[in-house]
């Protein structure tokens, strides 16, 4: 058995320095000793093979049901044909027809060596895909491997797999390095003919959410809750929570002792501003919260079917309101649902900064 000893040991060897089972690659195997044998035998879906990679050795064999009169020689054997391989064989008898291991041992390393080179990137592929699809919407430590200085595009590697990160779903004003370390959002894994297609984002306000999850113990236990984000990301994101439980402040929970907590978050995101939104169902208190840090006079819901409303602020917090190029009002509207119509408490707009 050198030649069977020879196979399982390149097999063993194979499978450790791809890091792929040994499982997955006799499946494949199988499958071309069985082509080989309809090729050599004929046959159709009763031929078997068994490989059992701890006693070393094959097994082949053809399967055909013993009848009275011969229809199909492929699946069939008269009980004379059947008694040469038992002798107590008779009509309705299973018979297993061995075929020379030896032979398609020989065969199996061949086929072998072949079949690792083509599929051995479909078990790698059918790996990797698993292993995204269970990180699809989680954050992931990547490397960036290396930066397209043309296009911007970034290669960056999780774990064994390269994936893009395009110039688009970068945080704006960023510049990735090769070797930097970043956390990227992984907003969904597909598979094609060319392999696993792993789309990740910097910029998604997932991103944010599972930045906090990490960072605030409540929000990951479920005492506070993320209502919704709104982002424009590397600038400014207004996340909405509420508290489970009435004695944890759940804006407190997420600011953290001296502002710790949110403090990493902005770091991650390159000092990028993020504003804590206490939630309400309350449709007026909930909006006068996004348009935070302004102060808000009154919240008037003009029509609750297209949600939209009317907000009153003093005159001086106008432009706090709409904030640069009506960046926070833009925010708050995201963030609310609603559209929202800002105007002066005097009535008077002014010229805006």
């Amino acid at each position: 058995m050198g030649a069977n000893s020879e196979f399982f040991e390149a097999l063993d060897l194979l499978a450790r320095e791809r890091g792929v089972s040994q499982e997955s690659l006799i499946e494949k195997i199988k499958a071309a000793i069985v082509h080989a044998v309809r090729r050599d035998y004929g046959g159709e879906d009763n031929i078997f093979v068994d490989i059992d990679p701890e006693k070393e050795g094959f097994k082949i064999y053809i399967r055909k049901d013993v009848v009275e009169k011969v229809e199909n020689p492929q699946t069939q054997m008269t009980v004379d044909e059947a008694k040469t391989y038992r002798s107590r064989a008779r009509v309705g008898s299973v018979i297993d027809i061995p075929i020379k291991v030896k032979k398609f041992g020989r065969i199996a390393a061949v086929n072998a060596k072949h079949v690792i080179r083509q599929g051995i990137k479909d078990v790698e592929r059918n790996q990797i895909y698993e292993e995204l699809q269970s990180k699809e919407n989680e954050l992931v430590n990547a490397v960036v491997n290396r930066v397209d200085p043309v296009k911007g595009n970034a290669v960056v590697l999780i774990g064994k797999s390269e994936a893009i990160l395009p110039k688009n779903e970068q945080v704006p004003g960023e510049v990735l390095t090769e070797g930097q370390h970043i956390k990227v959002y992984v907003v969904d894994v597909d598979v094609n003919d060319r392999g696993p297609r792993i789309l990740i984002s910097r910029t998604h306000p997932g991103l944010v959410k599972r930045l906090f999850e990490n960072e605030v113990p409540e929000i990951f236990d479920g005492t506070v809750e993320i209502k919704n984000i709104a982002r424009e990301a590397g600038q400014r994101t207004k996340i909405a929570v509420v508290s489970h439980d009435e004695n944890v402040d759940p804006r407190g929970a997420c600011i953290g002792p001296r502002g710790s907590r949110v403090a990493n978050i902005v770091e991650e995101l390159g000092g990028e501003k993020i504003d804590v939104i206490l939630y309400s169902d309350d449709p007026g208190k909930f909006i006068a919260e996004a348009l935070s840090p302004a102060n808000v006079v009154s919240v008037e819901v003009t029509d609750p079917e297209e949600k939209v409303c009317r907000v009153t602020v003093p005159d001086y917090q106008l432009s706090l309101a709409i904030g640069n190029k009506g960046q926070n009002a833009r925010l708050a509207a995201k963030l609310t649902g609603y559209k929202i119509d800002i105007r002066p408490e005097s009535g008077y707009y002014g010229e805006e900064d």
